[in-house]
């Protein structure tokens, strides 16, 4: 069709009090996926899950059938390389990689921001030797297993205790002694007493170790941050949430309802949990985690600026002059 005629067929239907056909409205996504780490700190997710909030939302919203995928993975790195790739819409994890990846594509066609907080709790390290009762204790040959070096919320809290005792310029002098290790197995080589010394986690695996004898406690977040602070978020792609404002809204609506749920009836998030994380946790362990006053789940994100701060002070990220709030969609 030329411009002339449909210039002329526009004319004609203003002339006759009628309107053209309007151009199909682009499709959003039809499946995304969604990744996870293996913690109680994930909860929400799981429930997210085990009752198809996202696609039951969806439906009722007009954009048909949606196929959501869950993933999990063992520590941040993995999981943002994954996002970039498109191979995963939302991720979820601890602080510091969501800074350093909104740091690293902040202006880019990448550009990745945070969707919302999943909870406030405190993390801990435990070893399994007597003779260690702090940081300070540590020799050359232990080993202190985390999520991911450098990168997880556990070795970047490690680094700022490691600066509070010895200044921000030895912020690593413990980094050699760090070894990336999932949730459990990270647990497991702890109790085993044989490839790491250390265990710096999350609940439920810290509070598991906590059980067996010959464990105890050397560092605890919430001290080293100064008071309760934001564990896990979920992030996401610019590029995802400008092209699909509809499913973006409808997962962050279905993850504050399922923050609700852990909040409101506490007994069924544990049986969700149960079921999604398919283990034979303790049902009394894992309800004593959620009852801890410590432990708060919400969707408002607190104290991120204590990481941010650290992370500019060390050189980790760049200081790009933006406040901590730049860092997530409004």
């Amino acid at each position: 069709m030329t411009m002339d005629l449909r210039t002329g067929l526009a004319a004609l239907a203003l002339a006759a009090g009628l309107a053209l056909p309007a151009a199909p409205a682009r499709a959003e996504m039809s499946e995304i996926t969604i990744a996870r780490q293996p913690s109680i700190g994930h909860l929400p997710l799981m429930i997210m899950q085990e009752r198809r909030l996202i696609e039951t939302m969806a439906e009722a919203e007009g954009l048909g059938e949606v196929k959501v995928n869950y993933a999990t993975f063992a520590g941040g790195s993995n999981m943002n390389d994954a996002l970039l790739s498109n191979t995963i819409q939302f991720a979820a994890g601890g602080v510091p990689p969501l800074i350093l990846l909104w740091s690293k594509t902040a202006g880019t066609s990448n550009e990745v921001k945070g969707v919302a907080a999943m909870n406030s709790m405190p993390l801990l390290m435990n070893v399994n030797r007597e003779d260690i009762r702090s940081i300070e204790d540590f020799k050359p040959g232990d080993k202190i297993a985390l999520p991911s070096v450098k990168v997880s919320v556990q070795a970047m809290v490690l680094q700022m205790a490691a600066a509070k005792i010895w200044g921000d310029e030895n912020y690593g002098k413990l980094d050699p002694l760090t070894v990336s290790m999932s949730h459990p197995d990270g647990l497991a080589a702890l109790l085993a007493k044989q490839e790491v010394t250390a265990h710096f986690t999350a609940s439920p695996a810290q509070d598991m170790a906590l059980r067996e004898p010959g464990v105890h406690t050397v560092l605890n977040s919430f001290d080293v941050m100064g008071g309760p602070v934001t564990f896990n978020v979920v992030w996401t792609t610019k590029a995802f949430h400008d092209d699909n404002p509809k499913l973006f809204d409808i997962f962050r609506r279905a993850l504050a309802q399922a923050v609700e749920v852990v909040n409101e009836d506490p007994a069924e998030a544990v049986q969700v949990y149960l079921r999604q994380a398919g283990n034979a946790t303790d049902p009394e362990l894992l309800a004593s985690i959620l009852a801890d006053p410590q432990v708060d789940y919400t969707v408002e994100p607190s104290g991120i600026d204590k990481y941010l701060d650290f992370m500019r002070r060390i050189g980790t990220v760049k200081d790009n002059g933006q406040p901590w709030e730049a860092m997530f969609f409004e």
